[in-house]
């Protein structure tokens, strides 16, 4: 019996869309210069989490997962043993987030890669996919991923876009790594939505668990696809449904969505991290040293600044400065923190959110220096920021902090790159030498040679 013209006749949900994109998308329909930035975010994020592999709560979370593993199925990046692919999932998107220095999207406020590629590269081990067969799931997710939140419409509800949207992210590039079809990787999407959540809290109380949120989305991501692929189902509309993500947690806009999807990939956008800080403060940091430089200040000239921010930075960065609890986090989150820092050693680098760094006495006394101002009609995710700075020497300066670093305004030099890398893969639990740096970037580099991606890390 036929069905009814209205079932027959009825089109698709906008979350199979996404599905059919997913499936539908080959390597070879991929344009070739999407791959370039691709890879060098994937360097980027193994730099970073190399780096991040020692931070305060990685090694304790990753001693979990050995406790827990017992399937030898895809590798742990810097600690160089093997888990099952939910759990190396979850540590590399945990080291990847650890130091807030992983690339951000130009479009839209969202890391893209500490989700999706943690999950793209442990299942694509897992099942001993080609180089190709990783590279095209990882920029079809990593691209949904940054769709989802440049869709976002404002006000922001609080929750994290990197757990909210990368869990989406992971699904598809697990989905399409595990061969799925286009009504299991509609179910994987919508199982994914079942575990989506994560909210901006972690980052106004600075905790642990903030560098976790990647990794949730990493690990569920994998499992949702895991599920559909053992015939779980999920809600058929899980963006878009009555109780979907759009009406329950951020409205979104399908139209931005779905433009062009398929022939324009949005993650091709990125700005790599000059700062090991929370973006929302980056702006801030690149216009405060410049300004430092231009007038030669010194930490006693300096009487007072007076930031005034956008709300959503405000939120995010602007609270008081307080290191007793994790002063780590509490230091790569505070916009205080960040001015005195860069008043004091007249840099903010990877020893600058070091725990002795973040409750050094010579930068504690100058925090009280700096206040926040809110304007509330200001949009922006990361700025501008205006300064005004009293000093003994100059009377008033003021400022517009309004330049991204990292961004299309100001672009990181190949040096400044090789330089961030150098400095993230020598250090960690497994600092590597030279060698092994130029091994693992020429594989990174012609990583769509590889027959087996599960060999990737052979020789690192």
């Amino acid at each position: 019996m036929n069905a009814p013209d209205h079932i027959a006749q009825a089109a698709p949900t906008l979350t199979a869309k996404l599905a059919d994109y997913i499936v539908g998308t080959q390597y070879a329909a991929i344009p070739q210069a999407v791959f370039e930035p691709a890879k060098l975010a994937m360097l980027d994020t193994l730099a970073v989490a190399w780096a991040g592999s020692d931070a305060p709560g990685c090694r304790e979370a990753r001693a979990l997962m050995v406790d827990e593993g017992t399937r030898t199925e895809a590798t742990a990046w810097a600690y160089g043993d093997k888990l099952p692919a939910q759990a190396a999932a979850f540590i590399n998107g945990m080291t990847s987030s650890a130091l807030d220095y992983d690339s951000l999207a130009l479009d839209a406020p969202v890391h893209l890669n500490i989700a999706v590629m943690p999950a793209a590269l442990a299942v694509a081990e897992r099942v001993h996919a080609s180089g190709r067969e990783f590279l095209a799931a990882l920029v079809i997710g990593s691209d949904l991923m940054c769709r989802l939140a440049a869709a976002s419409l404002k006000p922001p509800q609080g929750f994290h876009y990197v757990s909210l949207y990368g869990v989406f992210g992971a699904a598809a590039a697990a989905a399409k790594l595990l061969k799925l079809d286009a009504a299991q990787t509609r179910h994987a999407l919508g199982i994914a939505f079942m575990q989506t959540g994560g909210s901006q809290q972690a980052n106004i109380d600075p905790s642990l668990s903030k560098r976790m949120l990647s990794a949730f989305a990493a690990r569920s991501g994998v499992f949702a696809a895991q599920l559909a692929a053992r015939g779980i189902t999920g809600p058929a509309q899980a963006l878009e449904g009555e109780l979907g993500l759009y009406k329950l947690f951020q409205k979104g806009d399908p139209a931005r969505l779905l433009d062009a999807l398929g022939t324009r990939f949005d993650s091709t956008r990125i700005s790599l991290k000059q700062f090991p800080s929370c973006g929302c403060n980056h702006m801030t940091i690149h216009g405060w040293l410049k300004m430092l430089r231009q007038y030669d200040l010194k930490p006693d000239d300096v009487l007072s600044i007076e930031l005034t921010l956008p709300p959503y930075t405000a939120r995010l960065v602007g609270g008081a400065y307080d290191p007793s609890g994790d002063a780590q986090v509490a230091a790569q989150f505070s916009i205080k923190y960040s001015v005195a820092c860069c008043l004091v050693r007249r840099r903010l680098g990877l020893a600058e959110i070091e725990v002795e760094a973040a409750r050094d006495p010579k930068i504690l006394a100058h925090v009280p220096k700096v206040s926040v101002q809110v304007d509330p009609s200001r949009t922006g995710t990361r700025g501008p920021v205006d300064a005004v700075v009293q000093t003994r020497t100059h009377g008033e300066l003021r400022a517009v902090f309004d330049v991204l670093p990292g961004g299309e305004g100001a672009p990181m030099t190949k040096d400044d790159v090789a330089d961030k890398f150098n400095e993230c893969f020598g250090r960690g639990v497994r600092p590597l030498d030279a060698a092994r740096i130029a091994n693992l970037t020429r594989r990174v580099y012609e990583v769509e040679k590889l027959d087996d991606v599960a060999r990737f890390f052979d020789g690192v």
